[in-house]
């Protein structure tokens, strides 16, 4: 038995030094692991700031007359035959300017022609002078000549003249079209959604070159069943340049937030539960920041939250994946957005 009790203490022996051994080498790594120094990750920096950002509902417009308001007529009106006829004389061409109750053409009707209507008319007018007729055929002498004579129903110029000398027209026939080319506004049909925001007022932009700044002057109570789109229309200068049917881009100011704390976009990571997050830098050192989120900017972000305000610096370039806390090696300042647009007021932009 003296054999095998040596075989198993010389096993024995082996196995504690074994073990030791291991032991130790797991001790000095983990020393040596906490002498080394942590790794750096690279990342860029920008900083926050104060400024005024925006809102926008942006979209597509039409050039088109002034519609109707309580304060006035509309400032376009397409002229149709008063009666069933064959025209006679133009007196206007295309592109001429023309005032109110000038006029415009001459029918011939089935039943009367407008040198005969003219001619009773005159008649009737002696005879009223002289006592020898009544208020009422003097009446009538003068609407059947209205409804042979074609006048301008407001000033302003011929955009469309559709007839000619021995056209055959109907009651329904558009003889003319007429504007008043100083009283143009942009219609916009806006998403119910955004235009929730809308209020009149609000200054919009038509996008160009240059570009034009009115305010809205109208939004529709109702929404159109087709589209689910509510119309907007805002008066543009009388010298604005656009001519009716053009199609244009606008935006409108639909919220103004002046002296915002922002951050860089690239810095504003979306967090668990869609709220942002932001590393601020403190010496090598990121830290997660959570953050409350608005109105975002050519390159800007609203925030709020705990130790943010302006100049603070932000990682930028590289915040996306970092720790909650880790140290940084900070590596070619990224450029902030500029800030030169979003700090301007919404009229000069």
């Amino acid at each position: 038995m003296k054999p095998i009790a040596l075989i198993v203490a010389g096993a024995l022996t082996i196995g504690v030094g074994a073990y030791a051994l291991l032991e130790w080498r797991g001790i000095d790594s983990r020393a040596e692991e906490a002498r080394a120094p942590a790794s750096l990750i690279s990342v860029q920096v920008g900083t926050l700031r104060r400024m005024t950002v925006h809102r926008y509902v942006t979209g597509f417009g039409l050039i088109e007359p002034e519609p109707a308001t309580s304060r006035r007529p509309a400032a376009g009106a397409a002229i149709a035959a008063p009666v069933t006829g064959v025209v006679t004389r133009v007196k206007v061409v295309a592109g001429q300017n023309v005032r109110r109750g000038r006029l415009l053409m001459d029918l011939n009707s089935a039943a009367m022609t407008e040198t005969y209507a003219a001619q009773e008319a005159v008649r009737q007018r002696n005879l009223y002078a002289a006592h020898n007729t009544s208020l009422k055929a003097l009446q009538e002498a003068e609407a059947q000549l209205a409804l042979l004579r074609v006048t301008a129903p407001l000033s302003g110029t011929v955009v469309r003249l559709n007839v000619e000398p021995g056209t055959a027209v109907s009651a329904s026939t558009v003889l003319a079209e007429i504007m008043d080319l100083h009283r143009l506004v942009v219609q916009a049909d806006i998403p119910q959604a955004e235009a929730a925001e809308l209020a009149l007022g609000q200054p919009l932009k038509v996008l160009g070159t240059p570009p034009i700044t009115t305010q809205l002057g109208y939004i529709s109570s109702t929404v159109n069943k087709s589209d689910g789109a509510v119309t907007t229309w805002a008066p543009l200068p009388p010298a604005s340049g656009l001519r009716p049917g053009q199609y244009v881009r606008i935006r409108i100011v639909a919220a103004t937030h002046r002296n915002s704390l922002v951050a860089p976009t690239a810095g504003v990571v979306r967090g668990i539960g869609g709220h942002g997050v932001l590393w601020i830098v403190r010496g090598n050192e990121a830290i997660r920041r959570p953050v409350k989120t608005g109105l975002r900017e050519r390159g800007w972000i609203e925030v709020s939250g705990q130790d943010l305000k302006s100049g603070t610096p932000v990682v930028t370039v590289g915040a996306f994946g970092l720790p909650r806390r880790t140290r940084i090696r900070i590596v070619d300042t990224a450029a902030s957005p500029s800030g030169r647009v979003a700090s301007e007021s919404p009229q000069s932009q």
